[in-house]
């Protein structure tokens, strides 16, 4: 590309559009005529002032808008930039462009393109649409020759944000100041778990974190893509549905990578977490004790430290020799050892609580009193049924992990010995590691219990891979070999035939904490399971 072509190009920013027209005649020919001689794309991204805040150059088939600094704007949320630029074989918006307008959330994009058979240059414009019944995602203006344009720009993206807020406000209601999210379930290659499973349990968690679920996005790929886990296309398909709906959260049910994390949030200014941070945040949001917030902390810097990036830091640190006066520590550096630093201060407290329990299981051992450790899958009810054979009030809530602290409570059965009941934390699929070994310390409960009451949410329509979870969940504690008892709760919600197979099929005992059902028959069964067991 040659100076005068280059100089031409800088001159672009001194152009200055009407804010009410979309493009003047005369900025779109001078584009169009930089762009046959430079025999490449060109664009410009022009703001609703009528500034050119962006001059970007293609090649001749193509052209890639850089990453944006501005924030969208108005009720709608639109970045608040047009986006024109050159064609240069007669073609109109293609499929590329209309991802851009998706994933940028561009106020409009066009292209202007000399077409076969007519004179002069013609500007195609594209848009997005709100929520419609016939699930469109934009929608074009016919061709029209440039010196025929006649559209008030301002009053064109003032109705197009009206129509983006009536429709949210027809289609979705929600409440409160809860945060709105997208949620994008997919299902890797080979997993069994089906689809509505997957939905159904993310939803769960969305709710007990507080967010209001505005759609569901559900994908089974025949392999994952390793840089954007569904792929660019689908990605824009996403942002767009979140446009239209005006989420500002995109929630993945699959464990995001480093690098995944990094490209889809560089595609777009939406907040993009994955599932594990949710499990992270709602337990931030449960811890109440300092034991809890300490394992909760820990987990939440051992989860982020792997995702701490920064393009260029190969040089950032350089120490000795030749070569060693760098520019020392970059702040990412800096942040690193710091969370190392706070990991290997929370590691040691975790130790000293460890101690404190340690002691506290030793006077319980001593005592010869029989333990009763409650387990199960989160929410199938296992502070209620605590609450319910101790007359206790630990808190419950029809929500996943509502409780996180492990509780002890003393009961007594038919003839009057002392039992130790203790609930503890829910199980779940994939719980992330980083939280698994940040909570051993509240697992190791179970290690003294004589007994363990598997309790399992009949009424779930997954509930026997529910019980394979908690079970897979116990032999990685090495509890497996321990005597236990499956207890079938909320049986008030299931057909009486379908409760008399699966009691035969799993040898369980049925309750229901809500109604107070069967819960005489369980205590006879625990009584008579630890006499056998203390024989």
């Amino acid at each position: 590309m040659n100076y005068l072509i280059k100089r031409r190009l800088a001159n672009l920013y001194k152009k200055r559009v009407e804010p009410s027209a979309i493009i003047s005649f005369d900025t779109a020919r001078q584009i169009m005529q930089i762009s046959k001689e430079a025999s490449r794309q060109i664009g410009i991204l022009i703001n609703r002032r009528g500034l050119v805040e962006y001059v970007v150059v293609g090649d001749n088939r193509g052209i890639e808008i850089p990453r944006l600094s501005t924030e969208r704007v108005g009720r709608a949320r639109f970045r608040g930039l047009r986006f024109i630029h050159t064609h240069l074989n007669g073609e109109l918006l293609s499929r590329e462009d209309l991802t851009d307008l998706a994933i940028l959330q561009l106020d409009l994009v066009a292209c202007i393109t000399e077409r076969t058979g007519e004179r002069g240059e013609s500007v195609h414009i594209g848009y997005l649409v709100p929520e419609n019944r016939e699930g469109k995602s934009w929608a074009f203006m016919d061709p029209v020759n440039i010196q025929e344009l006649d559209i008030d720009f301002v009053s064109f993206i003032t109705e197009l944000e009206n129509e983006f807020m009536r429709a949210r406000g027809r289609f979705y209601i929600t409440g409160g100041n809860k945060e709105q999210c997208v949620l994008v379930s997919v299902v890797p290659p080979g997993e069994r778990k089906s689809m509505e499973d997957h939905i159904a349990e993310l939803k769960d968690l969305c709710y007990s974190a507080g967010i209001t679920v505005l759609d569901t996005i559900t994908q089974r790929p025949k392999e994952l893509h390793p840089r954007y886990l569904v792929g660019k296309g689908k990605i824009g398909e996403i942002i767009m549905r979140c446009q239209q709906l005006g989420a500002g959260l995109l929630v993945f049910d699959e464990e995001l990578t480093p690098g995944q994390m990094n490209s889809i949030s560089s595609m777009t200014d939406l907040k993009v977490i994955d599932r594990n941070q949710l499990i992270l945040d709602i337990f931030a949001g449960r811890a109440n004790t300092n034991e809890a917030k300490i394992q909760v902390e820990l987990a939440q810097l051992k989860y982020i430290l792997p995702r701490l990036a920064e393009k260029n830091t190969a040089f950032s640190r350089l120490t000795g020799g030749i070569g060693g006066r760098g520019p020392g520590e970059t702040k990412l550096e800096v942040d690193k050892r710091r969370i190392r630093d706070k990991i290997a201060f929370l590691e040691k407290k975790l130790i000293e609580v460890r101690k404190v329990r340690e002691k506290k299981r030793q006077k319980r051992r001593f005592s010869g009193i029989p333990i009763v450790s409650i387990v199960g899958y989160t929410n199938s009810g296992k502070s209620t049924l605590l609450n319910l054979l101790t007359k206790s009030a630990v808190e419950v809530e029809d929500k996943p992990f509502s409780t996180l602290n492990p509780t002890t409570r003393t009961i007594k059965y038919p003839q009057r010995k002392a039992i130790i009941l203790t609930d503890t934390v829910g199980f779940i699929d994939k719980l992330p590691q980083v939280l698994f070994r940040a909570f051993i310390a509240t697992l190791e409960e179970l290690e003294d219990a004589h007994l363990l009451i598997h309790l399992v949410d009949i009424s779930a329509p997954d509930f026997e891979e529910k019980i394979g979870i908690v079970e897979d969940t116990l032999r990685t504690l090495a509890l497996d070999q321990k005597k236990r008892i499956i207890v079938f709760n909320k049986i008030d919600r299931i057909d009486k035939g379908h409760l008399q197979y699966a009691e035969q099929r799993h040898h369980a005992v049925s309750i229901s904490c809500k109604k107070r059902e069967g819960v005489e028959r369980l205590v006879e069964t625990i009584e008579k399971t630890l006499t056998i067991t203390n024989k």
